[in-house]
């Protein structure tokens, strides 16, 4: 599973920055690695230098094989609680996706 990341102009980039992110997706999309292709977060705040609630947006995209990417974002106060969010969020779309056709399979008469 590749995690790319990406930040807006008012995100500094940092390496730690990015070894956090890496460490919460790993851990949320554990379960269904084999599966995802890639993961692309995109961080973003929303209010610039100014500070508010729900300043810090986090999107991830999780493409899977064959099948269409699936979005995830969240807004949040800050960065940690923007990466856990989105990243649950996201895992939760993954588990369902994934479920749903485990169960088609299983139903399956042909």
């Amino acid at each position: 599973m590749q995690i790319q990341i990406d930040t807006g102009p008012n995100i500094e980039g940092s390496n730690a920055l990015s070894v956090r992110i890496c460490e919460v997706v790993t851990r949320n999309m554990t379960h269904e690695t084999s599966h995802i292709t890639r993961i692309e977060v995109q961080v973003s705040d929303e209010n610039g230098p100014k500070s508010g609630p729900n300043a810090v947006r986090r999107t991830m995209e999780a493409r899977l094989e064959r099948h269409q990417p699936l979005h995830g974002a969240v807004d949040a106060e800050s960065m940690h609680q923007a990466i856990a969010g989105a990243a649950e969020k996201l895992s939760r779309f993954v588990e369902h996706m994934l479920g749903r056709q485990r169960d088609e399979r299983k139903h399956r008469t042909d």
